[in-house]
């Protein structure tokens, strides 16, 4: 495709102006407040060698969840960890049974729920704002902002939440937030903290529990591996795990210890403050697909030609 010098002039006013209009009405990129956590969030530790797999958690999520629970006496059916379960909008806690240790020859029970990410993906993913990461370390979710477009599910490393695809008219995206509401209230604890008959979960301050499970770590070296999930794995989590067992044989994801925020907000940034707004591209494509249309050429063509007679 050859240009002459005015349709050369209209691509470059084109691309000028959708440039300069992408670059006027564009928002700046915002950060999440993502990192550190500040000073008074809170978590769980999880000692997963206390864990007897009686799955009272669960049935303490789903009743503080609102749901409709069947009598305790039935969450101690071992049958349910005949196959690996995932948490589920009805569900959003579940515990896994995996082998243990050789030497020990019993089985590792495994709690798994949102993690509450120091610097949340799903919050950052989130459009309209119905992910939000609370002051004291619990990610909340507000369904009357939700518009449905579930990409917090695509950005969550854990692959956390669920959604009600089964309810067709007021489906929501579904997750434990913490028992939010009830760590709101003095001397609060979550619904599965409470109920835990062997104390496999303590609930406080993130800082506090970092120092316990290190503690412990050291005071019975062959009884934990020396890692913390959660310490550092995506920048962070309010929800801390212990192990006897290496936490890749629990199917715990193994992750870097960089925010995914971090990366994708960075890049965004560097589009909109270091390069040409992608409606400038757009605007320049646009057009040079305009000036080469084979229909306005032959069109031009012609005009052309009729002028000359």
């Amino acid at each position: 495709m050859s240009l002459n010098r005015r349709d050369f002039l209209k691509v470059v006013g084109l691309a000028g102006t959708g440039g300069s209009a992408a670059y006027l009405s564009a928002e700046p990129a915002q950060a999440s407040e993502g990192g550190q956590p500040l000073g008074d969030a809170v978590g769980v530790l999880v000692d997963i060698p206390n864990c007897i797999g009686c799955r009272s958690c669960e049935y303490a999520c789903q009743k503080a969840a609102g749901f409709d629970v069947p009598a305790l006496e039935s969450f101690s059916d071992k049958s349910a960890f005949a196959e690996y379960r995932r948490p589920a909008p009805r569900s959003h806690t579940v515990v896994n049974a995996f082998d243990g240790p050789p030497s020990a020859g019993e089985l590792v029970y495994a709690k798994i729920n949102c993690l509450h990410c120091n610097d949340p993906a799903c919050v950052s993913a989130c459009l309209v704002g119905a992910f939000r990461k609370q002051p004291n370390g619990a990610v909340t979710y507000d369904a009357w902002k939700c518009i449905g477009c579930r990409y917090c599910m695509v950005a969550c490393p854990f692959q956390i939440p669920t959604y009600e695809y089964d309810n067709a008219l007021t489906p929501q995206v579904r997750k434990c937030t913490l028992c939010f509401d009830l760590i709101s209230q003095p001397g609060g604890v979550p619904a599965c903290v409470r109920i835990c008959p062997t104390e496999c979960l303590t609930f406080g301050k993130r800082s506090g529990l970092l120092d316990l499970a290190h503690e412990k770590i050291r005071n019975e070296p062959d009884r934990y591996v020396d890692h913390v999930y959660g310490e550092h794995e995506v920048g962070g989590t309010s929800w801390l795990y212990l192990s006897s067992v290496p936490f890749e044989e629990l199917n715990f994801v193994k992750l870097d210890s960089k925010a995914p925020p971090r990366l994708t907000e960075s890049i965004q940034h560097a589009v909109f403050k270091r390069f040409v707004p992608p409606l400038a591209w757009y605007g320049l494509l646009g057009a040079i697909m305009w000036l080469a249309d084979p229909r306005r050429q032959a069109e031009s063509a012609e005009s052309s030609a009729g002028h000359r007679e």
